[in-house]
């Protein structure tokens, strides 16, 4: 199983260049980061915390590392052409070495849309042009020159130069939604992302099956990922606790023993890499002292 650190969005980039450096000489597997432009908030309101921008970010962080793989968790397609995203992943992977992975997701935030001015389709226009995208993407990505004439973008006779080698930028696929999203990540990715449960993911994970099966792909060649707010904590009141902080989203809490157990069903149900969200407002040598634990006490005895 793959390890990987997602950095805090609105950590200053000097702590995320230190974080992702140290999880570099350390043995972690990947990094990713998030693409907004401001935080998230409860009521949909603007947010003005400091948040970088994923693409550039992921250039700097390249330069700062020299094995780990290196991803957005995910870019938004409404506010990113497929086009330009492929020439950015075709770049990333030349000033990477191999290294970045390319996460895409159809694009969700509110108040972002709203601030910006970014138009947010409903849902169903969402998705068929999110499908869409990633079909150009992979073409782009894969095909010397393409041409679609699609309901939202077109192509003619587009090249992607520098072409990667074959294999070399995977695609991966954030969704959730049983009908849509799973169905686009059967047909266009070579990982599939989702927040989830032991029980969703298992779940999710079925669904997967099925739609690559009607699309005519080996479900075991599409690699499968989650990510877990995760507290190393000996006593039973304070996972509990962590786990009524986390605000719906999953959470593995408690010792190592019992972090070891709930991440064996996962990987029993397929989860190939466990991301774990590095959110918490703490100096970064604490924040280093708390993954070390966990890769130490748990993610080694997965490996």
């Amino acid at each position: 199983m793959r390890i990987a650190v997602w950095p805090s969005p609105t950590a200053p980039f000097e702590a995320t260049a230190a974080v992702v450096a140290h999880c570099d000489r350390t043995g972690w597997d990947g990094a990713y980061v998030v693409d907004h432009f401001m935080s998230d908030t409860p009521d949909g309101a603007a947010d003005d915390a400091p948040v970088l921008e994923a693409l550039t970010l992921l250039a700097a962080l390249a330069g700062r590392t020299g094995r780990i793989r290196l991803g957005p968790l995910v870019l938004g397609n409404t506010y990113r052409h497929p086009a330009v995203v492929a020439k950015s992943a075709v770049t990333l992977d030349q000033v990477s070495g191999g290294r970045f992975v390319l996460g895409l997701g159809a694009g969700w935030q509110v108040n972002e849309h709203r601030a910006y001015g970014i138009d947010l389709p409903p849902v169903g226009e969402r998705m068929d042009r999110f499908d869409e995208a990633c079909r150009a993407i992979r073409a782009l990505l894969h095909e010397p020159r393409v041409d679609l004439d699609g309901r939202h973008y077109r192509l003619t006779d587009a090249p992607c130069e520098p072409a990667p080698p074959p294999g070399r930028v995977p695609i991966l696929v954030g969704a959730k939604g049983p009908l849509r999203g799973l169905r686009t990540a059967a047909r266009h990715a070579d990982e599939w992302n989702s927040w989830a449960t032991i029980e969703q993911f298992r779940e999710r994970s079925e669904i997967l099956v099925r739609h690559a099966e009607e699309a005519g792909r080996d479900p075991a060649t599409i690699r499968r990922s989650t990510q877990a707010f995760v507290h190393l904590v000996d006593e039973p009141a304070a996972a509990e606790r962590a786990r009524a902080s986390a605000a719906g989203r999953p959470v593995l809490a408690g010792t190592a023993t019992e972090i070891l157990d709930r991440l064996g069903e996962y990987v029993e149900a397929g989860l190939d890499e466990l991301i774990v969200p590095d959110w918490r407002d703490d100096p970064v040598e604490r924040r280093i002292e708390r993954l070390d634990r966990f890769r130490v006490e748990v993610a080694d005895a997965l490996r």
